[in-house]
């Protein structure tokens, strides 16, 4: 199974999460064969509080010739693939943001989903026909929600309909996005894609956007002469102990119960549905017993993630929690060690958590070298399962192809991990919300 990018330019370097069709035989109204691997990406959509405000759903087969998203085969496959797993799956409860062609909006696919949590999604320079406003209009009554996405300043009939009104904010200076916003009446929440750094964010922000779609809450600000704080680096040493096989119980205990909050988050992480204990836990020592050295390794990890990222955004945890899953579920793919490979996962995002590099945080983990240079972004065997996701967050279909060439990792398997790892993150972050 090779990976092609549906509508590249659409995706973005943003989050993507994948779900599967589960595999029954037959065909769907996309002429996909449901025992095929395809996915539905979602791209987060976040507010000026990093709060998430929606998901914009993407379809992708895992074929080379796979449709590009402007087409009504496109179109129809995701609506069908919306249908099958259902928005409040696939967008945890809120708006989910559906690229439509305007066939897909005359031929009603689009009412199939329920209005409350579905944005319909147009290209800007759609055509505004007699038929398709008549349509948005409809549409609108019955509840839905319209977007245009790629707005360029050409103001059209179709742009005072819209709810959302979405532009890619890496491919416009400030003077020519001021004078697309001028041009608009207000009433719409404008949306600023492909926003790559926090600079941009607050840029944005500035100008007068209203939600942020891109990378830039998973990447690092630094803070100069910045020092980690006593408890956080308790956390690290914490870190440091799960590396070795069998871990110190004894020190491992006394490491943790030094923080009061960490110590509360593990005890209520142990009863949870993520290690199935159902037994009262009244130290951490009898946790570290009950849950073995595996689980408490996930745990531990978890809640010193949750900590790290208390004022970060909620998703960037999320994204945290399905790189350590996936890197440690994938890891005998490539045969290694699952323990490591979850930390290597996990860790990759402390440097935004903490707002430091990633090169001053190495220097603070007394991980092997191999693993360092992995987190490094060093193009090395432990680092494919991560090098793998990041391309794939970022939607960069060939280099997932890549990797995969290279390291003998086949497409439908690693995209089976990350659909189970997505699985396991919404259950664990539920526990620590």
């Amino acid at each position: 199974m090779r990976w092609s990018s549906i509508s590249d330019k659409a995706v973005g370097k943003v989050r993507m999460a994948t779900f599967s069709v589960p595999g029954n035989p037959g065909r769907s109204s996309a002429g996909q064969t449901h025992d095929e691997q395809f996915s539905t990406a979602r791209l987060p959509i976040l507010d000026r509080h990093n709060q998430v405000h929606g998901y914009e759903l993407l379809f992708s087969d895992g074929h080379q010739s796979a449709a590009p998203a402007e087409t009504d085969e496109a179109a129809r496959a995701l609506l069908d693939n919306s249908l099958v797993q259902g928005l409040e799956r696939l967008a945890r409860g809120v708006p989910a943001f559906i690229p439509c062609t305007p066939d897909a909006i005359s031929q009603s696919w689009v009412q199939m989903l329920p209005p409350q949590l579905t944005v319909v999604e147009l290209p800007a320079s759609a055509e505004p026909t007699f038929e398709l406003l008549a349509d948005c209009r409809q549409l609108k009554e019955l509840g839905f929600w319209l977007a245009l996405d790629d707005f360029s300043g050409s103001v059209s009939p179709l742009t005072a309909l819209a709810d959302y009104i979405k532009v890619d904010f890496a491919a416009h200076d400030e003077s020519a996005r001021q004078r697309m916003l001028t041009g608009l009446q207000k009433g719409s929440l404008l949306i600023a894609k492909n926003v790559e750094t926090k600079e941009q964010f607050r840029q944005a922000s500035a100008e007068g956007f209203h939600l942020f779609q891109g990378y830039y809450f998973c990447q690092p600000e630094i803070v100069h002469g910045r020092k980690i704080p006593g408890n956080r680096l308790v956390h690290l040493e914490i870190l440091e102990l799960l590396q070795s096989d069998p871990y110190d119980l004894h020190r491992l205990s006394q490491l943790v119960t030094c923080d009061a909050s960490l110590t509360y988050r593990l005890l209520r992480l142990v009863n949870s549905p993520i290690t199935a204990v159902r037994q009262e836990v009244t130290s951490i020592q009898l946790a570290l017993v009950l849950v073995g050295q595996d689980s408490f390794r996930r745990i531990a990890t978890l809640a010193i993630a949750s900590d790290f990222s208390a004022e970060e955004p909620p998703e960037l945890l999320r994204m945290c929690y399905v790189r350590g899953r996936f890197c440690e579920l994938a890891a005998r793919l490539c045969r290694q060690t699952p323990a490591e490979q979850y930390l290597i996962g996990m860790v990759s995002l402390f440097p935004a958590m903490l707002h430091l590099s990633m090169e001053d945080l190495v220097r603070q983990l007394p991980f092997r070298q191999k693993a360092s240079d992995a987190l490094r972004g060093k193009e090395t065997p432990e680092g494919a399962l991560l090098e793998w996701i990041i391309a794939y967050e970022h939607g960069n279909w060939a280099a997932c192809n890549a990797i995969g060439t290279t390291y003998g990792l086949e497409q439908a398997d690693l995209v089976r991990c990350h659909n189970e790892a997505i699985a396991w993150a919404e259950t664990s972050f539920a526990s620590v919300a």
